[in-house]
């Protein structure tokens, strides 16, 4: 009978073979996972090696939101009508809300109106129920999650989906805001940088939301003791609202546009993980400030 210790290199290279696969089919070439400098490469790193326990719970929809309210404050949080395993046979709201997954990305039920939409987020969230997310990118943080269900209220006019603004904090600094437009039908995406300035060179503008500074500094405290970690919020209105944190964006699959910021948004990573967390920046003005252990990609450079 084979020890634990030779079954985890066989699932360790499992693994790599997984990554490298649908690595070379978004990017068109393996990566680099022992010598990693592209944020992409390091991405597929963290989902290798890094078993950080804050990790999990930081991802998790319900559970993060308590952790958020008390570092920022309770009005930058949605409110959440309800949280299950199984939805209610009718919908007892009589506004827009969404149904979401509390152990994944992405999934996402929008109850505008009538018994037909509602019946739509049933089959949908009974398939989330059935299976782990994140599996088959060997995503680990969200097999450490309890499966589940919440409800929020739509936020916004109910009709199109708000802007989502997802900053990127390397080293407890955010860097970059990457603004989601039109979600629902023509999902595109603009990077930036923290003064709000386009990277790509054909960017369409969109307007600098009121509250930025805000958001960055936000960002930064959810953000401490981590090398890098992505924070999204929403605007639709004066005060600022947490969406959720990623710990492996696009799950490290997403080209850059330009290409180039692959490679500077890996020197942000790799030069973070090599500071002390004493050396960091601290958080703004909002919330409190905490010192955690150092994020794994440090221990592993």
């Amino acid at each position: 009978m084979e020890n634990r210790n030779s079954q985890a290199v066989r699932g360790d290279q499992a693994a790599r073979l997984r990554i490298g696969l649908t690595y070379l089919w978004r990017h068109g070439r393996l990566p680099d996972l022992s010598n990693p400098t592209l944020f992409t490469e390091l991405v597929q790193l963290r989902k290798l090696r890094d078993r950080n326990p804050r990790m999990p719970a930081m991802a998790d929809k319900v559970a993060a939101k308590a952790l958020v309210a008390s570092q920022l404050g309770r009005d930058w949080i949605i409110p959440m009508l309800w949280s299950g395993d199984e939805l209610p046979a009718n919908s007892p709201w009589d506004r827009p809300v969404v149904v979401k997954s509390r152990h994944g990305c992405n999934q996402n039920a929008f109850v505008r109106a009538g018994a037909s939409d509602w019946r739509q987020a049933m089959a949908a969230s009974a398939r989330w129920m059935r299976r782990d997310y994140g599996w088959w990118l060997d995503e680990w943080l969200y097999s450490q999650i309890p499966r589940g269900l919440l409800i929020e209220p739509m936020i916004g006019s109910g009709e199109d989906l708000p802007l989502d603004y997802k900053i990127f904090v390397f080293g407890g600094r955010a860097t970059h805001v990457q603004v989601h437009i039109d979600r629902e039908h023509r999902h595109r995406w603009i990077l930036h940088d923290r003064d709000w300035r386009p990277l790509a060179n054909d960017a369409s503008a969109v307007r600098q939301p009121a509250a930025l500074s805000d958001m960055l500094s936000a960002a930064e405290t959810l953000a401490e003791g981590f090398d890098f970690v992505r924070v999204d919020f929403y605007q639709p209105e004066r005060q600022p609202l947490f969406g959720e944190i990623s710990f492996y964006p696009g799950s490290g699959l997403d080209p850059f546009d330009p290409p180039t910021l692959d490679a500077e948004m890996g020197e942000l990573w790799l030069r973070a993980a090599a500071r002390p967390i004493a050396d960091r920046p601290s958080a703004g003005r909002i919330g409190r400030r905490a010192a955690f252990e150092c994020d794994a990609i440090a221990v592993l450079r």
